[in-house]
């Protein structure tokens, strides 16, 4: 967490309720292990080829709703931490928040 909040130059300090869940379903995919020596984690090869996805859009990237709902709590949970900083720019972009808040909301309703 650490890390993170240096590597954004405080702009973003994750919250142990988000880093800890996403580490659990990244371990449960696969994607991530815990290492036994020091209970660190490191990034697995499937791990390594999933976060290359980005750079070859339109080859990869979430299989299934089951993955993209994934991504979905992950930069939601982004968007919470990021909230609680004092650096947030959550509140000038509300309009935008809510409005994909109530597109998921209609998806919802009429599944």
């Amino acid at each position: 967490m650490d890390l993170m909040e240096s590597g954004s130059r405080g702009w973003w300090r994750p919250s142990p309720g988000s880093v800890y869940p996403m580490l659990q379903r990244l371990s449960e995919e696969g994607l991530v292990k815990r290492r036994e020596l020091d209970g660190r984690y490191e990034i697995t090869p499937q791990g390594r080829e999933e976060a290359e996805w980005p750079s070859r859009m339109g080859q990869g990237g979430p299989k299934s709703v089951e993955g993209v709902i994934g991504e979905l709590s992950s930069y939601i949970s982004f968007l919470e931490d990021l909230a609680q900083s004092k650096n947030s720019s959550i509140s000038q972009n509300t309009r935008e928040i809510s409005e994909l808040g109530r597109r998921l909301t209609k998806l919802g309703d009429n599944a």
